[in-house]
């Protein structure tokens, strides 16, 4: 893949956030870990008005070339730098997910898709001004083994290894969210409890390298009765 082909792929995914109804206006941010340090969305520029060269490479250092940078790009490089995992940082005003990170309040394990996001809750990160360094500290303690967390009185963030994946899990965050303010309008949900949960993770472990729920090597399908 061409470095223009991946700033037109991250432009594109911003377009799609938005479209989605993930972000509003210049709100959120993206970025992509490359050879030479990551690539990230400039600060203020409408998505539907950037260009590949608007794209800003940064360093770990810091340095950036080109444009000014997202004014989040702290916890983009101090993420990408502790987590080897992951090559995309993905951060977003969803509003469901950002209505419970202006409460404080994470996502439990009221239904077994949280576990996508990595362990059995969806952390809130304390809150932080934005674009400093404490709010990148608040950021990597919430992300600390997992995929995704709600940043406090102020949005989302969702890691991924490519930006369809990325973009996928803020989605299924966001939709967790709705789900969970409206399972609250009836009291608070029953939780699935630490065991179940690692039961659920382990199952989307495997069926994420390919595998469906059988062990692997195994392809038994129980027999309907009558047989």
């Amino acid at each position: 893949m061409t470095d223009t082909t991946l700033r037109r792929q991250i432009i594109d995914t911003c377009c799609r956030m938005n479209d989605l109804g993930l972000n509003q206006g210049t709100a959120g941010n993206i970025s992509v870990r490359v050879a030479e340090g990551f690539l990230i969305t400039p600060s203020s520029l409408a998505y539907d008005c950037m260009t590949p060269d608007d794209i800003v490479l940064m360093e770990f250092s810091g340095t950036y070339h080109g444009r000014r940078p997202s004014s989040e790009w702290r916890f983009h490089r101090d993420i990408l730098a502790q987590r080897p995992d992951v090559d995309v940082v993905l951060h977003c005003h969803s509003v469901h997910a950002t209505a419970l990170a202006c409460q404080h309040r994470p996502i439990p394990a009221f239904h077994y898709m949280v576990g996508v996001a990595g362990g059995t809750t969806i952390r809130c990160a304390d809150y932080a001004t934005f674009g400093t360094q404490a709010l990148s500290d608040a950021a990597l303690t919430a992300l600390d083994g997992r995929l995704a967390c709600l940043l406090g009185q102020h949005g989302q963030i969702s890691l991924g290894t490519t930006l369809d994946h990325a973009l996928w899990l803020a989605k299924e965050v966001e939709t967790l969210a709705q789900l969970y303010l409206l399972a609250l309008t009836l009291g608070e949900p029953p939780v699935l409890d630490d065991a179940e949960m690692a039961c659920v993770i382990g199952q989307m472990k495997r069926m994420s390298y390919g595998y469906g729920p059988e062990p692997e090597g195994s392809v038994d399908i129980a027999r309907p009765a009558w047989q």
